[in-house]
């Protein structure tokens, strides 16, 4: 697929892309209601930064935002049969987390997208495990691409994305993705990395934390789903 993309606009390669996003989601019993797209910087490049709860969690933000964007993924995943070519198809980025050199290289690269104004999606929390809708540290590193760019940072809230493999159960679910108000450089500029990872794995904290109550009323949790503390 890498030797097709000159052939095509970046417009082309991400409508295909969607195309296959609303595919995969057709097949898998997950839905995914989006909010506050108005968020979402009208010019130039950014970082959306999310909480990761599994597999679907890119593909759901992608299903959402109507301008190209891309995504970094760790090394290993990448290489997972489906996620090649899409990957490919995205012209995303890999990192590869046992090459601090190889780090270094990919860093250089986003800044330089970034300032050109592509659009990223970051999981800084740098991986997923059975934490449901509870946040891991965020890592700070991340960071360091919106703080030398000088560009938003967008806190990307996900809920309930993980319920559709956790469980055995054949019905639908429907997982949100919440496009928070962006975080302007004027804002964060006299911020260290790690202040501005934890004010913004704080606001997407905040808004999970807000929307759960309101979830848990719905009808897919029940007494066979187990129920996330808030």
């Amino acid at each position: 697929m890498d030797k097709h993309n000159e052939k095509y606009t970046e417009e082309q390669r991400y409508d295909f892309a969607k195309w296959i996003v609303r595919k995969i989601k057709s097949h898998s019993f997950l839905e995914t209601d989006v909010f506050g797209k108005e968020n979402l910087p009208e010019e130039g490049g950014y970082v959306m930064y999310s909480n990761h709860q599994g597999k679907y969690d890119t593909v759901s933000i992608m299903s959402g935002h109507d301008k190209p964007c891309t995504v970094v993924m760790d090394e290993i995943r990448s290489k997972i049969p489906i996620m090649k070519p899409f990957l490919a198809l995205v012209q995303g980025s890999t990192l590869d987390r046992s090459d601090m050199r190889s780090q270094a290289k990919t860093m250089k690269k986003l800044v330089e997208e970034v300032k050109a104004g592509r659009k990223y999606i970051i999981f800084p929390e740098g991986g997923y495990t059975d934490n449901g809708n509870n946040l891991q540290e965020f890592k700070a590193g991340s960071f360091k691409i919106s703080v030398r760019t000088k560009t938003p940072v967008v806190p990307v809230a996900i809920i309930d994305s993980y319920v559709a493999y956790m469980y055995n159960s054949l019905r639908k679910v429907t997982s949100e993705v919440h496009y928070l108000e962006p975080i302007l450089y004027e804002e964060y500029k006299d911020l260290s990395t790690e202040e501005l990872a934890l004010m913004t794995r704080d606001r997407i904290e905040a808004k999970i934390k807000e929307r759960l109550p309101q979830k848990k009323r719905m009808k897919f949790y029940d007494k066979n789903v187990r129920k996330v503390e808030a």
